[in-house]
């Protein structure tokens, strides 16, 4: 059997290895490991296997991971979600859809220190669902603004997705933080214009509240955004400044967020281990991801797969936006069968290559690719936003949840054209770092 057909071998059988149940990480390490051994000789291929968990493990930057999610635990335990919820509130409330609004907001400013999508999510799911029943939303517009809103934890900075990548492609994960920044806001905005548009079509989906804020309310709730606003400058600002790195930001942001937590009297033993928990797990989820990932890539790299497609892609007489736009339908594809996380972990050794032989700059491609992992947490039946949105609203069928979700995929569509048609939207910043 020839090398490039050992690979094709191994990506069906990984296939069906995850169609069987197989963790997604045990999958790509088991493949990978056989693949190299066949290719190469056992006394070759656990060498490669041994080293690359170790040093997956053992390397330094890759600790931002957990400090991420530390962080969300504590902004959680800090009471800055319901604090943010409260000031977006005062000032959306009485737009078309405004408690909608004011949610995708909250998860906005949520997601600025947070790096997971699925606790922005959670979160929310606890603070607004019941203020949106008790004002008489429709439960598909508030589930599904909800789901929607989570997934900005993916994308607005601190994000694990632009870890992932980062780790996956060796790109610098500082500037793709900072590339997150405008495209997120941006997705926060569409978000937004996407209820707005649903509630003047159909004015029953969202009762205006008859409440009336004045301008003294919503000056005072202001308060209520500035812990929030001094973590995200800090963290983000010292990375972009260049005053410390990725990890270091993490550190600082989660020590800021865990004083803020003390001076509030809101830090309890239960939180603090939920929050250390919740590191170590999705931690050590991912980082298996990578490792599995890494193992799989040095086997397809033998196989010679990845320089054949980038070889025939490059001989096509097409755009090479065809092409982008195929490697998009693969990934709004397979959102629907497998999480954002592992889609990424799953695809990339094959599709980066591809990436830097058309041409399209890899940080700019970075915030494309978080964009369409995104689109995967709120598409059925795999999107795992819907499945924590479902668990908080026990009475919502999950159908009505993706249902409520899908209208939001307009949204991620439209940034990820607008991007592609105005890169710099992304690369704007990054260019600019204080290195």
């Amino acid at each position: 059997m020839s090398p490039i057909i050992a690979g094709i071998v191994g990506v069906v059988v990984v296939f069906l290895l995850l169609f069987l149940g197989m963790p997604i990480a045990c999958a790509l390490m088991l493949v990978g490991f056989i693949g190299l051994i066949y290719l190469t000789s056992i006394g070759a291929a656990l060498p490669v296997a041994a080293s690359t968990i170790y040093h997956v493990a053992a390397y330094y930057p890759y600790t931002v991971i957990p400090l991420f999610i530390i962080m969300g635990g504590l902004a959680t335990s800090a009471g800055l979600t319901g604090e943010l919820y409260r000031a977006a509130d005062k000032w959306f409330r009485r737009l078309p859809g405004g408690l909608g609004v004011a949610t995708i907001g909250t998860c906005a400013g949520f997601a600025a220190v947070s790096g997971s999508s699925v606790a922005t999510a959670a979160a929310m799911g606890t603070i607004a669902l019941p203020e949106m029943k008790r004002f008489n939303y429709s439960p598909r517009l508030a589930t599904g603004t909800i789901a929607a809103g989570g997934t900005l934890g993916f994308l607005i900075p601190p994000s694990i997705g632009f870890v992932v990548y980062g780790m996956l492609t060796e790109q610098s994960i500082g500037k793709l933080l900072i590339s997150g920044i405008f495209p997120g806001l941006g997705l926060a905005a569409a978000y937004i214009a996407i209820i707005i548009f649903q509630v003047k079509l159909n004015p029953g989906l969202a009762p205006v509240s008859p409440e009336a804020v004045s301008w003294k309310e919503k000056l005072v709730a202001l308060r209520g955004i500035w812990e929030t606003l001094v973590v995200f400058l800090v963290v983000m600002g010292g990375i972009y400044l260049g005053w410390f790195t990725p990890t270091e930001a993490g550190a600082i942001g989660a020590t800021t967020l865990f004083l803020i937590a003390l001076v509030k009297r809101k830090v309890t033993g239960h939180s603090l281990f939920a929050s250390l928990e919740e590191a170590v797990r999705v931690s050590v989820m991912v980082l298996f991801l990578v490792a599995g990932a890494t193992v799989f890539s040095y086997f397809l790299a033998l196989s010679t797969i990845p320089a054949q497609v980038a070889t025939w892609v490059a001989g096509l007489e097409v755009s090479r936006y065809v092409i982008l736009g195929l490697i998009l339908a693969i990934f709004i594809f397979l959102g629907c069968f497998i999480d954002a996380i592992s889609m990424m972990v799953l695809t990339m050794p094959v599709i980066f290559p591809l990436i830097l032989t058309l041409g399209f700059d890899p940080i700019w491609f970075g915030v494309i690719a978080v964009l369409m992992m995104e689109a995967g947490l709120i598409t059925p039946p795999m999107g795992l936003n819907v499945y924590t949105i479902a668990g908080a609203a026990k009475d919502v069928p999950v159908e009505e949840i993706f249902r409520g979700a899908l209208p939001f995929l307009i949204a991620i569509v439209v940034i990820v054209a607008i991007i592609t048609i105005f890169p710099q939207i992304a690369l704007f910043l990054p260019a600019r770092m204080i290195r």
